[in-house]
């Protein structure tokens, strides 16, 4: 596989959580620290956000450049970003996932490769972003509907990896189901 950029999302209002989600710990790691670790085996790694957020990460977060809180504004920032073709996008709030998930996603990627779930984690190639430019300029801000205008393979995957954390309760119930050890490092 020729080089691949992973970008995480650190972004998002955290409406439902309360407080960065980011920074919300898991297994003694924040949540942010898990899904740096997933994606450690890709060439290169950004994370993306809102430099205003004044995120206090142990990695640089680059500024999304968009004045909306959405998925698609990381994503674009992340592939105007990325050196690579090949980019894994990875969502901050979905600390289950493993680097083998990530790299099943990368091998599968057409314009884009997506689990049954939806958009995110996914991967996406930088030759889409002159399409989701514009649908970010516009105000499209749903992912899922652009992926209807690109070639997108769908992948089977474990839907407990792709556990989000939407909530205080999701948080609980993950520590639970990890009995105090996440499976993302």
């Amino acid at each position: 596989m020729a080089g691949v950029t992973g970008v995480l999302l650190v972004g998002g209002a955290s409406r439902r959580f309360g407080s960065p989600k980011a920074l919300a710990k898991l297994d003694e790691l924040t949540l942010a620290e898990h899904a740096w670790a997933a994606l450690a085996w890709c060439d290169e790694r950004l994370a993306v956000g809102k430099r205003a957020d004044r995120l206090l990460l142990p990695f640089e977060v680059h500024d999304d450049d968009s004045n909306v809180r959405a998925p698609l504004a990381g994503l674009v920032a992340g592939l105007r970003l990325a050196a690579h073709e090949l980019v894994v996008v990875l969502p901050v709030d979905c600390p289950l996932v493993p680097p083998a998930l990530l790299r099943q996603l990368a091998a599968a990627c057409k314009d884009a490769a997506v689990p049954q779930t939806g958009p995110l984690p996914g991967a996406y190639r930088r030759h889409c972003l002159p399409l989701l430019e514009r649908r970010l300029a516009a105000g499209e801000l749903a992912l899922r509907d652009a992926l209807e205008l690109l070639a997108v393979r769908v992948v089977s995957l474990d839907p407990e990896l792709l556990a989000n954390v939407n909530s205080r309760d999701d948080l609980s119930r993950l520590e639970a189901l990890c009995g105090g050890g996440a499976a993302a490092g």
